[in-house]
């Protein structure tokens, strides 16, 4: 079964990014509809895909984490405004046959994104 997952890393910290908010969003030309909001487990990922099934469908899709919510539980100290207050990756699935894995690497001063496996 095809489906959609994603994993942060703290890369601050050296860690699992544990109980980062984010959320799902499906984008269409002039709207985006909110598919699912998510808090990442002890291992940085998400307990269920974000997708699967039939709701796997193509399409442009964007995941929001709440980074500075995030570091600021963690006791890190932030200026306001936050460098990252938040990030937004919107992303396409074109091949409804194929696992898409989106990874977030992250420290508060930047993150890195890639298609993964």
């Amino acid at each position: 079964m095809t489906r959609l997952t994603t994993h942060v890393l703290d890369t601050a910290a050296g860690r699992p990014a544990r109980g980062l908010r984010g959320s799902l969003w499906r984008c269409g030309d002039d709207h985006r509809a909110l598919v699912l909001s998510f808090v990442t487990n002890a291992d940085g990922r998400v307990d269920r895909p974000l997708l699967e099934g039939a709701a796997f469908e193509c399409g442009v899709y964007e995941l929001v984490f709440e980074t500075a919510d995030y570091f600021r539980a963690c006791g890190v100290v932030l200026p306001e405004p936050p460098f990252l207050d938040s990030v937004s990756l919107r992303f396409g699935i074109a091949d409804a046959s194929a696992n898409y894995h989106v990874p977030l690497l992250l420290s508060p001063w930047s993150y890195s994104t890639y298609r993964g496996s």
